[in-house]
């Protein structure tokens, strides 16, 4: 299981890396950086954050496999959640609630977080040789 979300990982960072350089791209081309802090967490916390997680699944076992997956669907859908949420609420695309956004944002950055702190609790339950 644990190989398994060390690729997941590596692969939803790709996936982050990619649309991040996309939107800096796009940002350059069209000469407006209102996208910036939404590009800037799309490339720290999912592209650097998810690919650093399963590199680290790929080195360390980890002694508790289920505390592995909660980990990995927490930082995949805390990384999605927080930079959707930081769109709705900055950018305010489709006329969305201004209430909705502020909540997905919310939600989104709080289980990035709970997946932050998961993490750190993994780095001490890993099998040391």
């Amino acid at each position: 299981m644990q190989k398994r979300w060390g690729i997941r990982l590596v692969r939803a960072g790709a996936l982050f890396g990619l649309l991040g350089a996309y939107l800096g791209s796009h940002m350059a081309g069209a000469g407006s950086y209102a996208l910036r802090p939404i590009h800037a967490h799309i490339l720290l916390v999912g592209w650097l954050s998810l690919f650093v997680y399963g590199l680290f699944y790929k080195l360390y076992k980890v002694k508790f496999p289920k505390l592995v997956a909660f980990h990995g669907w927490s930082a995949i859908i805390g990384a999605i959640g927080l930079t959707a949420g930081m769109y709705l609420q900055f950018i305010q695309p489709f006329n969305i609630n201004e209430t909705f956004a502020l909540v997905a944002y919310i939600i989104g950055g709080s289980t990035l977080l709970l997946s932050f702190a998961v993490f750190v609790l993994v780095t001490f339950t890993i099998e040391i040789e």
